[in-house]
């Protein structure tokens, strides 16, 4: 709930906004002596941004950064994206950063950076000189960026509104490195209008500090969109009617501040459906008067669950007396005219309230019934419905099946991607870090949005968000591969939650990706993996089987050691590279990863001893590893962290299955 003491040390993503606000420096400066032209750099190819852009080209050689560079700003843009472009530049080698309305030049200035509107007549021209063609206007969030070195180093960014600037700014960051800008020129926008997480999983919601970090994270990669909707919350779902504590609002509050600031929006969700009476003005009116309450405090986007509950009974019955005996088409009936009345009477009379959202009862199929004619029939045709897929966890999302799904909905959908939370049996003792997989290109052309359901761990979250942030923003150009990586790299080059840095430590990208292989398995309902367990990890077990079977058993045991080591060593470069909150999160999973692997390293060494006639060493090899594996087979999910709980799973099917046969081999 929004009043949750914090469970675990967090840094709380609000001291960024501290350390960008003391970096700014927009009062007159003594005058810094005029330095020699800079050189340009050479071009370097063309950099990773994630999520990926619509087009990124050359446009020259890179840009130095060094001295003073001054930002000149069109009201346009906001004090937090001013703000991120000092950070940036001086991460990237600036000594001094002047911030300044269109004007005068700085003296002395080593660098400039244009940041606009994008039919503003200077960054017009600006492009044009720099025979950079972008469109104008840009679609909404829509931006372009643009620069050259050599003897008077410039860039522009232009956007089509406050986002798109903060976004290009955000890509600014990315193509930063030590001492360069990249000389590249790029027009970016995102294929679907709503993008980022539903914070809708049963079991410990999350911490306030851990919200506000996760909402500093959606501007680092471009998701606009926080649905508060807690299942464990009572305020939320059982105890709908009844105010927020006070100092609960209050936490409201500084959640909205925060999500403004990284240009994100704060959607307010209210689930009634447990006991409400449809049929009964008082409850409509406790509804609005809940959400009354959050609008006051600056929420402007709203939604109203009325899934996981019966449309076998009513809660009154007046329900009854009205809309018939329990069925799913009355169900469907009394839900829509809730919804049509919420619609009307507080959406359309509150100024800059975007269309209600609602989660229907049947959210998980492509099949039509009698509900699912109700609302498509009865449903304003401006509320948006979300939509889990085929299935509550689906094996994978095509288009087709969202054509399907608009025919029996009678709209576009917005996708609740069941993906990677971790509430149910099924997934029992796992963390899941595998890749955003199996989401098919084109669905952009189908869906009003997408946002992904995480995992009880915010931390450990990002990495299936990173994903779904670069999949809905270009999913046209989407590879999950690369996106998982980027997640790494991402980690990697965190000097602490929430504050960036330029350059990702490969050690600890490396190791996250050996990690992140062993978490890769994602399950079914069932507890069957749509994702499979430890992919590289089962690739390189059977290349040593097959090295082993043609009697080159020292080569394969060398090759299979090398990566059994790095699987041991993981845990301890991950903890020394990445911030404590993910490091927290993945806590249980660490340990049993360093235990596994140690157990993997004795197994090849059993192995190795075999294949060089010491039968004596061998058993003492497979001795020592059944012990670690045994040792790692003991730890458990921590209370309080996630739900369910259950002994925490690394690799399973590969991993243990290879060391429990290995004596076997011969």
């Amino acid at each position: 709930m929004l009043g949750r003491n914090v469970r675990r040390s967090a840094v709380v993503a609000t001291l960024m906004c501290v350390v960008l606000a003391a970096c700014t420096n927009t009062t007159p400066q003594e005058p810094t002596p005029t330095a020699p032209p800079p050189q340009s750099l050479p071009a370097t190819g063309l950099p990773q941004v994630t999520p990926q852009p619509q087009e990124m080209q050359r446009l020259g050689d890179d840009i130095p950064v060094r001295g003073k560079v001054e930002v000149v700003v069109d009201p346009l843009v906001d004090q937090p994206t001013r703000d991120l472009a000092v950070l940036v530049l001086r991460l990237a080698g600036a000594s001094d950063v002047v911030v300044r309305e269109p004007g005068p030049p700085s003296e002395g200035a080593a660098l400039s950076v244009r940041i606009g509107e994008r039919t503003s007549p200077t960054v017009v021209k600006g492009l044009q000189e720099l025979g950079f063609a972008a469109p104008a206007p840009l679609p909404p969030e829509g931006y372009v960026l643009a620069g050259r070195g050599g003897g008077n180093p410039v860039v522009f960014i232009g956007a089509s509104d406050a986002a798109g600037a903060y976004y290009g700014v955000q890509t600014l960051r990315q193509i930063a490195s030590p001492g360069r800008l990249a000389g590249v020129g790029i027009v970016d926008h995102p294929s679907m209008p709503l993008r980022g997480t539903v914070e809708g999983f049963y079991g410990p919601p999350w911490t306030h500090a851990e919200r506000m970090d996760q909402l500093a994270f959606y501007g680092d990669v471009k998701l606009n969109t926080y649905i508060y909707a807690p299942k464990d919350d009572p305020y939320h779902r059982e105890k709908w009617r009844e105010a927020y504590p006070a100092g609960d609002l209050a936490q409201v509050k500084q959640l909205i501040q925060q999500a403004a600031a990284h240009h994100v929006k704060f959607t307010f969700a209210l689930s009634p459906g447990t006991s409400i009476c449809y049929s009964d003005d008082a409850d409509f009116r406790a509804l609005l008067a809940k959400l009354q309450t959050v609008y006051d405090e600056g929420v402007r986007d709203f939604s109203v669950p009325l899934d996981d509950i019966s449309y076998t009974r009513w809660n009154c019955a007046g329900d009854e007396a009205k809309y018939g005996k329990p069925s799913e088409g009355a169900a469907g009936q009394a839900q829509a005219e809730l919804l049509n009345r919420v619609q009307r009477e507080f959406v359309d009379t509150h100024p800059g309230v975007a269309p209600l959202q609602f989660v229907p009862t049947e959210y998980s199929d492509v099949e039509d019934s009698a509900y699912k004619t109700a609302i498509r029939t009865a449903l304003d045709p401006r509320v948006l419905v979300m939509w889990t897929g085929d299935g509550v966890i689906p094996r994978q999302i095509t288009v087709s099946d969202a054509q399907q799904a608009e025919k029996v909905w009678g709209r576009k959908l917005f996708l609740w991607d069941n993906y990677p939370v971790n509430d149910f049996d099924g997934s029992v003792g796992r963390l899941l870090l595998g890749p955003y997989e199996k989401r098919e290109r084109g669905l952009s052309g189908q869906l009003v949005g997408d946002v992904s359901n995480p995992m009880n761990l915010a931390a450990a979250s990002k990495v299936v968000e990173i994903g779904a942030a670069d999949f809905a923003w270009n999913d046209a150009a989407f590879d999950p591969q690369r996106a998982w990586r980027a997640a790494a790299e991402y980690l990697a080059g965190r000097r602490a939650a929430g504050e960036p840095g330029l350059v990702a430590d490969q050690a600890t990208v490396d190791a996250l990706m050996v990690f992140f292989d062993l978490e890769h398995m994602a399950p079914l309902p069932s507890g069957r993996p749509w994702l499979p367990p430890a992919p590289e990890l089962a690739r390189r077990i059977q290349e040593f089987r097959d090295g082993w079977d043609r009697g080159d058993r020292a080569g394969s045991a060398a090759a299979l050691r090398g990566y059994a080591q790095a699987i041991a060593d993981a845990p301890e470069q991950i903890g020394r590279g990445v911030p404590a909150d993910f490091v927290a999160d993945a806590k249980p999973w660490l340990t049993a990863t360093e235990l596994w692997g140690k157990a993997l390293v004795a197994t090849v060494d059993g192995l190795q001893a075999r294949a060089n006639g010491d039968e004596g060493s061998t058993f003492g090899h497979f001795t020592a590893a059944r012990q670690f594996a045994d040792q790692a087979k003991q730890i458990r999910t921590l209370p309080g962290e996630v739900r369910p709980q259950g002994q925490v799973l690394v690799a399973d099917g590969v991993l243990d299955t290879f060391i429990e046969q290995a004596p076997g081999i011969r």
